[in-house]
């Protein structure tokens, strides 16, 4: 396999709490010596530690705060700063804002915050944030989640993976994919009671966004329970003409 290209390994996709074989969302992109944790959602950390080591990471991205995505970062967080890791410098970590001041939060347990800046340079999202993490080009949009949260685009070497993070179907996660090589998109199994604001995919409006924005190829992710993963599948396939795969735990994805 080249390693320039551009790759995603699923550490995890369940949700809303890890299974006894699936963590909460989290993934590994890579491209060249780039590593960079996308969602490091409850469990995901352990499943890191198989590809790199968190003094190895380039930079950490979180589309929201809901803690099937982001509780990780707490125990990351000790890992950093008291075991067997070495920073050289605090990892730069790109989340929506407020992100440092809800992990003092959590960490803080005396009147001293905790120096959650030791470990992590936090960098906060807004619409349109694009930032270059070594061979990663990372663009930021803000979707339809109901709390701050964010799409990102990832481009390297002339392929794209666009994330979208939780959502419902929007137009700036259409047009942050659009002609994407593939979009890794959430499949929740349900659609939001009458009356109440819609903040998820359903497998269907995965395979419309997928077919809107001319993507090449779609991975669902973020299955809802009630959901096998091939109904989801099957279910988003009948919306999208093109190949669709599950982001299943390991998976590694090749674009390029």
């Amino acid at each position: 396999m080249n390693s320039e290209r551009l790759r995603l390994t699923v550490l995890g996709s369940a949700t809303p709490y890890p299974t006894v074989d699936n963590p909460c969302s989290g993934y590994l992109l890579s491209s060249g010596g780039t590593r960079v944790w996308m969602d490091a959602g409850t469990g995901t950390l352990a499943q890191l530690q198989r590809y790199a080591r968190l003094d190895e990471l380039d930079a950490i991205w979180i589309s929201h705060l809901h803690a099937d995505h982001s509780a990780d970062l707490l125990t990351a967080y000790y890992g950093a700063l008291f075991a067997d890791v070495r920073l050289a410098a605090p990892i730069p970590l790109y989340g929506p804002a407020g992100t440092a001041d809800r992990l003092a939060h959590f960490l803080t347990n005396t009147s001293t915050r905790s120096p959650v800046e030791s470990a992590f340079a936090v960098h906060e999202l807004h619409d349109g944030h694009q930032v270059q993490v070594g061979a990663l080009t990372l663009t930021s949009r803000a979707v339809a989640h109901g709390i701050p949260a964010f799409a990102v685009r990832v481009e390297a070497g002339g392929t794209s993976l666009v994330y979208s993070g939780d959502t419902a179907p929007c137009a700036s996660l259409t047009e942050l994919a659009e002609g994407c090589d593939a979009l890794l998109c959430e499949a929740e199994s349900v659609q939001a009671p009458v009356g109440e604001e819609k903040v998820h995919h359903t497998p269907e409006d995965s395979g419309e966004t997928a077919g809107a924005a001319r993507a090449a190829r779609l991975i669902v992710t973020h299955v809802g329970r009630s959901l096998t993963p091939q109904q989801a599948v099957e279910r988003a396939a009948t919306r999208f003409d093109g190949p669709v795969d599950h982001a299943a735990p390991g998976a590694t994805f090749s674009f390029g």
